[in-house]
């Protein structure tokens, strides 16, 4: 599984133009008047090239792949994996915003490793993404390719384009949930949730 989860990252990155790129990135600096002649500067193109194209390596496709190996396991408790921490790329301004997600399932006798899970969340965090659909991303991602009696995430996250620019609030924190099945329609599995996961969001 793991081969099959490299093999399709691979061929994700071969669709990437780096030529394109690099001439896009360097037409940006050089309408600022950036001198890319400057000792420092010749290979800035180069690294800002390398470092979006990990911030932009996901791709939805690999959700199934990544939550494929799973465990006959007979329980049927919550599990919750708190404090991911996740950087993720705003479509709007093409700003981070950077965070912790939180996610919780009731499995029905499977359960998945609990690295899958993180990956999960960096797999599709590592894409231009807005915070409301990435949260729900992560729960229709576990409902549809693990049998659950539930998902619930929350994420709060940071956003630099809030921080940075415009109004420039620094330290303001957005919070965003999906909850699925259960964690729905249940107050009960919900609260249980939400008193797990509330230090997390108040750090």
């Amino acid at each position: 599984n793991i081969n099959k989860i490299n093999e399709t990252e691979d061929n994700l990155m071969k669709k990437f133009d780096e030529k394109k790129a690099m001439d896009g990135i360097t037409m940006f600096l050089q309408a600022y008047g950036v001198d890319l002649n400057e000792p420092g500067l010749e290979e800035t193109p180069r690294r800002i090239v390398q470092a979006y194209k990990e911030f932009l390596s996901g791709d939805n496709e690999l959700n199934p792949k990544i939550l494929s190996t799973d465990f006959i396991q007979q329980y049927d408790e919550m599990i919750v994996v708190r404090d991911i921490p996740f950087v993720s790329m705003c479509e709007h301004h093409f700003l981070p915003f950077w965070g912790k997600a939180h996610v919780s399932y009731l499995p029905k006798g499977k359960v998945v490793g609990l690295s899958k899970v993180a990956r999960l969340v960096e797999n599709i965090a590592r894409q231009p993404q807005i915070q409301e659909r990435m949260t729900k991303q992560i729960a229709d991602s576990i409902e549809e390719t693990l049998e659950t009696d539930g998902v619930g995430v929350v994420i709060a996250a940071e956003h630099s384009c809030l921080s940075f620019r415009g109004i420039k609030k620094h330290g303001s924190t957005m919070i965003t949930s999906a909850m699925n099945g259960n964690f729905r329609s249940d107050a009960k599995t919900r609260s249980e949730f939400m008193s797990i996961i509330e230090v997390g969001i108040l750090k």
